[in-house]
């Protein structure tokens, strides 16, 4: 009963803990919205470690939490996320990469730290501002672990703000690690929810997660430069792939949402 984790959390509290919250953000994706899902099947030929999953972010906390529901749907033989079966039998063995100061910002998130966050000090943005400050290399560590023990998701453009630079340090920690990469790719939570991902903006949506086949990658090969060119492709961030929307298009969209936020930017695929 009192097993812990690798990061000292005691697993069956941790198993509570993603029950309960499993059970109030369920309606999130499976009620007020609409979760799609693509690829699911993937998942369950995945070994049980040394898997590292990267996504484009679109907000704070609900891009992982339906992450999650989606790995212990799937890893339950389900194809998608109807039920609450699923939530009885967690992969405790599930972390993501997240900002220190994001996770240490209120009650909540410090118990969603519970459930698995590695949280880090990010080297070019704090509060909201731009720093420069060396690498953490516990920070380094505790990624490195968190992979050799399970399964990793981290978001590597460091920031909800899309087709920003895919950061280089999550292609050395792929070359130092070689983990299996799995990309993943989100649309309509930044519509669905709020940029914390607490509240619900709107309802209605058609929310998007496709899990792609591992990025085919030479660890010994390819250059770190090349590694985050194929991350930025494979999660559909690179610029190459940024897309203007046309103001009709726009001008419906904010009136249907009440977003009035015209300096927001949007990918073709959130259409």
């Amino acid at each position: 009963m009192f097993k812990k984790d690798i990061f000292g959390n005691i697993i069956f509290i941790k198993k509570i803990v993603m029950f309960i919250f499993g059970l109030i953000s369920k309606r999130r994706y499976k009620g007020f919205n609409e979760l799609q899902i693509e690829g699911m099947e993937i998942l369950r030929y995945l070994p049980d470690n040394q898997v590292l999953f990267v996504s484009n972010h679109q907000t704070y906390f609900a891009d992982a939490a339906a992450m999650f529901h989606v790995f212990f749907a799937a890893l339950n033989g389900q194809n998608d996320i109807k039920g609450i079966k699923y939530l009885f039998h967690p992969k405790t063995n599930i972390y993501y990469v997240a900002a220190k100061e994001t996770m240490t910002s209120g009650i909540l998130p410090r118990i969603f730290m519970y459930v698995g966050a590695i949280p880090i000090m990010r080297t070019w943005r704090s509060k909201g501002k731009e720093v420069k400050r060396p690498v953490n290399f516990n920070d380094i560590t505790n990624i490195s672990k968190a992979i050799q023990d399970g399964w990793v998701i981290t978001f590597p453009q460091g920031t909800t703000t899309p087709f920003k630079p895919i950061r280089r340090g999550t292609a050395h920690i792929i070359k130092t690690n070689k983990p299996v990469v799995i990309p993943i790719v989100i649309d309509g939570f930044r519509r669905s929810f709020d940029k914390k991902g607490l509240q619900i903006k709107k309802r209605g949506i058609n929310q998007r997660l496709t899990i792609k086949p591992p990025l085919p990658i030479d660890y010994e090969n390819d250059t770190v430069d090349e590694i985050v060119e194929k991350i930025a492709f494979a999660i559909e961030q690179h610029q190459d792939l940024l897309k203007v929307i046309p103001v009709d298009e726009l001008k419906k969209d904010m009136n249907q949402t009440g977003n009035d936020d015209k300096k927001h930017f949007w990918s073709g695929k959130d259409y």
